[in-house]
């Protein structure tokens, strides 16, 4: 008979190739299966592993800008959303500080953790539900060289410019936040050493920098380091402060309320003892004149500032005068320790205010003009071991040299750039 007969299957080697293909198919369809879910799972980890550490990224840089909280978290929100390739069933976890992990601050790290429950085909069937996938990612703020000046300037033109017969000797780098492409300048005969020399636009080279400066072009821009200073709010109509040639007259004040004149003008000797001197008009220097203040703060603005921005008050210290000047220290003030000249950053009468000084000066502190020109007429052997400057543009004329060593308590020091690290 020619009916079916289980020994000839089995005889027959095609039917051992059915018989094996039989037995192993569960086998293959859950290998097949297996191997799409887990190419699946990867790709949708990956995509996640991607938003996460690019929203890390965003969170930090808007940590380095802002201390708010909030608005970190919405750049970071707004980032994941733009980047999210993938299906999230749960909401992400932004955490500033990071919650967990070994960081040099995590204060100033922002962690993002990301999750969604995915429902892989043929591990659905085995798990009866969905996989949770996960990414975390962490990115820190740290520091990248100390700074001693920084120009504040946001638009497209110069920052920083070191022309003519300038000689800046800088133990500290300066950074401008200008985004040009010639956000720091130097030029003519002017020679410079500094380092870091840095900017958010590009730094041309240029061969009056001395060996070993290092330019880092397409820094992130630098917080204003006194950005939490109080704005002035003066309403007094001060009295007129005049020293004339051959006069010697000395003033005091107090850390609380201050003393408020509306005009300086010094052609004599003037001793200011510590306290906060408000100058709501322009204040002078001449050229043979000195200034003694030891422990003394001179904030520029102008009656009622918040509606007369235009008419903020300017400093011009002359060539030849004798300028004394070191700032409160911390048990002074702790509102301005370390501070000299606080020019208001309300001011929209863009102009141009003066330091020099003669050889035997010494300077001790910051000067802040954030919304002004600040020129640096420096003169040979000025003692400024310790001077920051922050203006919105600072003009190098002169010579200049700064070692940025600070007393301690002094209030005084640089600043730390910052550059952003994925470190988890």
């Amino acid at each position: 008979m020619g009916g079916f007969s289980v020994r000839r299957l089995r005889s027959s080697r095609q039917g051992n190739v059915v018989t094996l293909t039989a037995l192993m198919m569960p086998i293959l369809i859950g290998t097949a299966g297996l191997a799409s879910d887990t190419i699946q799972w990867t790709l949708t980890k990956r995509m996640m592993q991607r938003a996460a550490d690019s929203g890390a990224i965003a969170g930090a840089y808007q940590l380095s800008q802002s201390s708010s909280t909030d608005v970190v978290k919405a750049a970071v929100t707004t980032d994941i959303n733009r980047n999210a390739g993938f299906s999230m069933t749960v909401a992400p976890v932004i955490n500033t500080p990071a919650t967990y992990g070994s960081y040099r601050d995590a204060s100033s790290a922002v962690e993002v953790t990301l999750a969604t429950d995915a429902r892989l085909p043929f591990t659905s069937m085995i798990m009866r539900g969905p996989v949770r996938i996960s990414a975390r990612a962490v990115a820190e703020v740290v520091g990248n060289g100390d700074y001693c000046v920084l120009a504040l300037e946001k638009t497209n033109t110069t920052g920083i410019s070191m022309n003519g017969n300038a000689t800046v000797n800088l133990g500290c780098g300066m950074m401008s936040n200008a985004p040009s492409t010639a956000s720091v300048t130097a030029g003519g005969s002017s020679q410079i050493t500094a380092s870091p020399v840095a900017a958010v636009g590009n730094v041309p080279a240029s061969n009056n920098y001395g060996p070993g400066t290092i330019r880092q072009e397409y820094a992130l821009p630098l917080r204003d380091p006194f950005r939490n200073l109080p704005d002035p709010n003066i309403s007094a109509n001060g009295s007129a402060l005049s020293v004339n040639p051959q006069q010697t007259r000395s003033y005091t004040s107090n850390f609380t309320t201050g003393t408020v004149y509306n005009s300086v003008d010094i052609k004599g000797v003037a001793n200011f003892g510590p306290g906060i001197y408000y100058i709501t008009g322009n204040m002078s220097v001449n050229s043979g004149a000195t200034i003694n203040a030891d422990g003394a703060v001179f904030i520029l603005t102008a009656r009622n500032a918040a509606s007369n921005t235009g008419s903020i008050a300017t400093v011009t210290i002359n060539g030849g005068a004798n300028v004394n000047m070191t700032a409160p220290t911390t048990a002074q003030s702790s509102t301005y320790a370390g501070l000299l000249f606080y020019q208001d950053r309300r001011a929209t009468n863009m102009a141009t205010n003066k330091i020099n000084g003669n050889s035997g000066s010494k300077l001790q502190g910051a000067f802040y003009f954030p919304a002004q020109q600040l020129q640096m007429n420096g003169t040979a052997g000025m003692d400024t071991k310790c001077v920051q400057i922050v203006a919105r543009q600072v003009d190098w004329v002169g010579n200049t040299a700064i070692n940025n060593v600070c007393p301690p308590a002094s209030g005084a020091s640089s600043f730390k750039g910052t550059q952003i690290k994925l470190v988890a």
